[in-house]
């Protein structure tokens, strides 16, 4: 059997545990559609449901639809509008052709009068459009149905895998381009213009917006503005960029220094505490405690730089770690770039409780055979942050100013883990290339 048809097996029989757990005999999954500008006929870039990419590898057909019935082969229903004002979406070919009924539509309407009375039992995920608001379904977007499969999302397929595993590959090369553009002296514009073109894409088939930022914009932690004129000096240069592979996500994070000296020696070190804590990865740990132990290795480069006047320790124990590093140690990627299920305890929808000392954190979970997840400690010069510390004595301030034009620092690679570990399908993609 295929890694697909594995996948597919897997996802089916999901759903046909959360449906019995829900009393639904059958979902009905939208694709979504465009949404249109306010007083405007042009519509925003299309996002396709993640649950209906889920089952098959299509991201580009709006107003279309799976519906399951438990124990019976998935329906597709394919729309393909009758316009010669736009092109009509290609469709990936591969076995997943195989395993789906499909039904080529161009009336949505044409879904409800295939169902007839079985929309009373039937479940809709989705976005909710006219006309399915009316169609009668048993529920729409029932939250327990979602949590159920949103807890097991956090497990990925050998195909699920496979895929994230190109997607890095596309990133990586990206990457490489956007790190010469750097070195060339390029605009963030220019520098941004190099990444899509080296994986050859448009901006809109990237799973976020690209973060490019040279010097002191790298304090930003969601930076895109993309600058169009180069700045005098290239000190620093922080990009934060992804990638999609049948509608499977890469984020990655790479700093570099323009020369030699304190930031690239800042940038060695971050990237040393990342792989450090990457090796902590294994099944039964939390990622809870991995977020906390980055806290104390972020201490202890604070100290070791001399940006503060008391030991790592003390830096700790006070919470200075937080305005360097206020974001969580990472999250579960997929078919989001922020995937979901980092708080569910179970299946049923129970969660953790956040903390109130790490706000910011998407996962809390303790780590399983075969999620997917990013590690991506920083370290900025973030003043809206450092306000709350203004006069303390402890800090010194001084140093802290030297990283300032610099904005800051992240490494970020997405992980797997492993019966017995972890494999870091970031770092193996950049050595693949």
């Amino acid at each position: 059997m295929s890694h697909y048809s594995q996948h597919l097996d897997y996802v089916k029989h999901q759903f046909d545990r959360a449906l019995a757990a829900n009393g639904f005999d059958a979902v009905l999954i939208a694709a979504g559609q465009p949404a249109y500008a306010f007083l405007d006929d042009n519509a925003y870039p299309y996002r396709v449901n993640p649950l209906f990419k889920y089952w098959l590898p299509i991201t580009a057909s709006p107003k279309s639809f799976i519906y399951y019935k438990s124990g019976e082969t998935p329906k597709l229903f394919l729309y393909q509008a009758r316009d010669f004002w736009h092109s009509t979406p290609k469709l990936p070919p591969g076995e997943w052709q195989d395993n789906f009924d499909i039904t080529i539509i161009d009336n949505v309407e044409t879904v409800v009068l295939s169902l007839g009375n079985a929309v009373k039992t039937t479940a809709f995920i989705g976005e909710v459009h006219a006309p399915a608001d009316s169609w009668g379904l048993s529920a729409y977007n029932p939250e327990s149905l979602i949590d159920f499969i949103h807890y097991h999302r956090a497990v990925k397929t050998e195909w699920e895998l496979q895929n994230m595993r190109k997607a890095n590959v596309l990133a990586a090369r990206g990457h490489n381009a956007a790190r010469d553009a750097f070195f060339a002296g390029k605009s963030e514009l220019e520098i941004h213009a190099a990444y899509l073109a080296a994986m050859k894409c448009r901006e809109t088939e990237t799973p976020y917006n690209s973060i490019v930022a040279l010097n002191q914009n790298g304090a930003t932690l969601h930076y895109d503005v993309y600058d169009n004129d180069a700045p005098a000096e290239h000190r620093s240069f922080l990009i934060d960029a992804g990638a999609y592979y049948n509608g499977y996500c890469a984020d990655i994070t790479r700093s570099y220094a323009g020369k030699d000296g304190f930031y690239a020696e800042l940038v060695a070190a971050v990237d040393a505490a990342e792989q450090a804590i990457i090796k902590q990865i294994k099944p039964g740990v939390s990622y809870y405690d991995l977020h906390v132990e980055t806290h104390r290795m972020i201490a202890q480069i604070l100290a070791d730089f001399g940006f503060f006047k008391v030991d790592a320790e003390t830096i700790y124990q006070r919470g200075y770690t937080r305005p360097f590093f206020p974001h969580g140690l990472g999250h579960f990627i997929g078919l989001q770039v922020h995937d979901v299920g980092g708080y569910l305890k179970s299946e049923n929808g129970d969660t953790f409780e956040r903390d109130a000392s790490h706000p910011f954190l998407r996962l809390r979970r303790e780590l399983a055979e075969g999620q997917v997840f990013t590690i991506e400690p920083g370290i900025y010069v973030i003043d809206q942050l450092l306000e709350a510390f203004d006069g303390n004595e402890e800090f010194n301030w001084n140093r802290i100013a030297e990283l300032r034009p610099y904005g800051g620092v992240r490494i970020e690679d997405s992980v797997v883990v492993t019966a017995d570990g972890y494999e870091n399908i970031t770092r193996d993609a950049f050595a693949s290339l």
